[in-house]
């Protein structure tokens, strides 16, 4: 199986900001609390993927979806090693009624988005000095 390869550049900015670059999009990420930082980023990954993924479940089993919400609560650890060591998923769906069975279906499928599903896999990431 062929993996899709993803490459992002980050620049850093002269304010101490730093602009991420992905295809022919960018964001600005900071440290500062003018904008978001990398765990927010991070978080905002895992929400969006899930996101994508309820609008697919809703489209492929027919069902009506006008909007829903989803929130990410985490515990950031400043120990060593610095991470969040709970990650919290709350998905709002405004009204929209799915009884038992169609709620235990939408949150499998939920799970198999590729930003969950790299969290669970734990993959190396391995960093290296360009010369």
């Amino acid at each position: 199986m062929e993996a899709t390869v993803y490459r992002l550049e980050l620049e850093c900015n002269p304010d101490a900001t730093f602009k991420v670059k992905s295809k022919d999009h960018e964001i600005t990420v900071t440290t500062s609390d003018k904008g978001m930082s990398p765990p927010d980023v991070f978080l905002s990954g895992l929400v969006s993927c899930l996101g994508v993924y309820v609008r697919r479940y809703f489209a492929g089993s027919g069902l009506k979806l006008d909007d829903f919400g989803i929130t990410a609560e985490a515990e950031f650890c400043r120990e060593k090693p610095v991470s969040f060591k709970r990650i919290d998923i709350s998905l709002d769906l405004k009204g929209a009624k799915l009884d038992e069975r169609r709620q235990k279906a939408l949150l499998e499928f939920i799970k198999n988005c590729p930003v969950h599903n790299t969290l669970k896999a734990n993959p190396s990431v391995e960093i290296e000095i360009i010369k």
